[in-house]
């Protein structure tokens, strides 16, 4: 087995966790599999990973030599894909990326869309509630919410949303509505994260910050929305979180002239020395339709 094999073995290893598992994806033996870790880590000189009856692990040589496999056989598969034709037809693993509730409402359905579409693409959907890094992680392209550092990649606006203060009608018809900021402190707050006190900024400049301790807390943003909907409290969510609930009138949008800046949505991916077909078709199918979406534009 040569260097660049025995790089992808290193990866599904690290990727799977186990030996095993690596062994069948690849179709493969296990004692095959062992040998190319042996023979990677004679190679370099290094332990790339730690076994035990039950775990393998990365040492902190295999983690970042990981990073580097990972870009090395991406820059192979470039190459193949432009000399193969790929760049003019949709073909190969897609990965996206989004946050969990906005990946499950709006990418997913987009994603199954363009895989009826393209059959020669498969996809992999990657929802997770925090910035995944595109190129360390493998990842085609990420929709992401609120605004961009200067990360060198191409991202294409498609969208905003906004950051609201609500509850249900029967809450308010009882507790009545906080006029301002500051009422908020005679309210039951239900709010995530889950844990202390929270500082909530408001107006455009979200010059003006509110200290809210809350009777509920959640660690997951599902949880708040429905003891809003059930009249027990006020919570604070994005936009699109709600929009069904805001829609059918089972919430209602409070202290909506304090809001801030609305956040902005980009579909973001690598150029790198020319995107491949299946990337440059699925941003420009998702951006159009992210557009056409009345609830985040």
């Amino acid at each position: 087995m040569d260097r660049l094999q025995a790089m992808g073995v290193f990866v599904k290893v690290a990727e799977t966790g186990g030996f095993a598992e690596a062994a069948r994806r690849l179709a493969l033996s296990p004692p095959a599999v062992t040998r190319a870790i042996a023979a990677l880590e004679d190679a370099i000189g290094a332990r790339l990973l730690t076994r035990t009856t039950r775990l393998v692990k990365l040492t902190d040589v295999g983690a970042r030599y990981l990073e580097d496999c990972r870009r090395i056989l991406a820059d192979l598969a470039d190459a193949d894909a432009a000399a193969g034709g790929s760049y003019a037809r949709p073909t190969g693993l897609l990965t996206v990326t989004a946050p969990v509730l906005f990946g499950r409402i709006y990418v997913l359905p987009i994603l199954t869309r363009y895989l009826d579409e393209n059959p020669a693409v498969e996809g992999r959907a990657l929802f997770l509630d925090r910035v995944v890094n595109i190129v360390d992680e493998g990842v085609d392209v990420a929709v992401r919410i609120g605004r961009m550092a200067d990360s060198g990649h191409a991202a294409i606006r498609c969208g905003t949303v906004r950051r609201v203060v609500c509850a249900s009608p029967a809450y308010v018809a009882e507790h009545g509505a906080p006029r301002a900021p500051a009422d908020l402190a005679e309210h039951r707050v239900v709010a995530v994260p889950h844990s202390g006190a929270s500082e909530w900024r408001f107006g455009r400049d979200r010059d003006v910050a509110v200290t809210v301790t809350p009777r509920l807390a959640c660690n997951v943003n599902e949880a708040a929305i429905s003891a809003a909907i059930d009249g027990w409290g006020v919570t604070r969510v994005l936009s699109y979180q709600v929009a069904e609930a805001l829609r059918d009138g089972r919430l209602v949008v409070l202290l909506e002239d304090f809001e801030p800046a609305p956040l902005p949505i980009h579909v973001v991916h690598v150029e790198g020395r020319g995107a491949a077909a299946k990337v440059r078709s699925f941003v420009d199918f998702a951006v159009e339709r992210l557009r056409a979406d009345p609830l985040i534009n």
